[in-house]
């Protein structure tokens, strides 16, 4: 991996040079919720200019590493939210999730649904890697699921689709005007990669509610915040103004990188 140009590598060589700046934590980083501050903006172009590098010159369909079933040392560690409380989510894990649905919507030409039984009839792909948190953590874990591009090609995305947009159950955040869902999104580069799963196991055990059950979306070239988890819908859609703020998910509505690409 030494003489791939990674988005951490990148920017530390780059854009966080000059600052002085450690990824070190989400809280960290106070700035990011101002729109006019000149960190945050060098930051938001450094972003741009690493997504069009790792397009140019990593393959899509290069392979995240994987590793041997020896290298898994601990248990996948839960972050960010691990226990959803909203009542749609609440009632399916009182059912032991027999009436979830994983919902396909939006641009294409056959709007799809599947139980959690069919998903896990379906072929299946079982990969060892690294979790890598902006927090500054990683974990290797053995993730299997479904892949997501076979699910995406029934469903026919129609021409003129660029992003897909993944709906959670989880509430993130509580306001006094209601919860906010977590939400993220990818292009279809990395919707369609070999290694992006519709995860239900973890450690070949079923998924944990805290890592993320029943499904769990797996972006292997990518950072923890965008594996989002509680998936219940992917929605294909042109532009991701709509969506929160209009930046493409949760933690790039509040100022993190969009692509998020490792």
């Amino acid at each position: 991996m030494s003489g791939i140009i990674t988005r951490r590598n990148f920017l530390r060589s780059s854009a966080l040079a000059g600052t002085g700046l450690v990824l070190a934590g989400c809280d960290q980083f106070d700035f990011l919720g101002s729109r006019d501050n000149p960190v945050r903006q060098a930051m938001e172009r450094a972003n741009v200019l690493t997504y069009r590098a790792q397009r140019a010159l990593i393959g899509d369909q290069t392979l995240a590493r994987t590793y041997a079933a020896s290298e898994i040392r601990q248990g996948q560690r839960p972050n960010g939210s691990t226990d959803p409380t909203t009542p749609e989510y609440m009632f399916l894990r009182a059912q032991d999730f027999a009436s979830y649905t994983l919902k396909v919507t939006g641009m294409v030409e056959r709007p799809l649904e599947f139980t959690l039984a069919e998903l896990r009839n379906m072929p299946s792909r079982s990969q060892i890697t690294r979790h890598d948190c902006v927090e500054g953590w990683s974990c290797i874990a053995k993730w299997t699921g479904t892949p997501l591009g076979p699910i995406l090609d029934m469903a026919r995305v129609q021409q003129g689709a660029r992003f897909a947009v993944y709906h959670c159950f989880d509430n993130i955040q509580r306001t006094l005007t209601g919860d906010i869902l977590y939400y993220e999104s990818s292009d279809l580069v990395d919707a369609y990669h070999p290694q992006t799963l519709l995860s239900y196991g973890l450690n070949d055990q079923v998924l944990p509610v805290a890592n993320g059950a029943p499904v769990r979306l797996r972006i292997e070239r990518a950072l923890g915040y965008k594996q989002p988890k509680y998936l219940h819908t992917i929605e294909l859609v042109d532009d991701l103004s709509a969506f929160g703020k209009g930046k493409g998910g949760y933690w790039p509505d509040l100022g993190y990188d969009w692509y998020g690409g490792i």
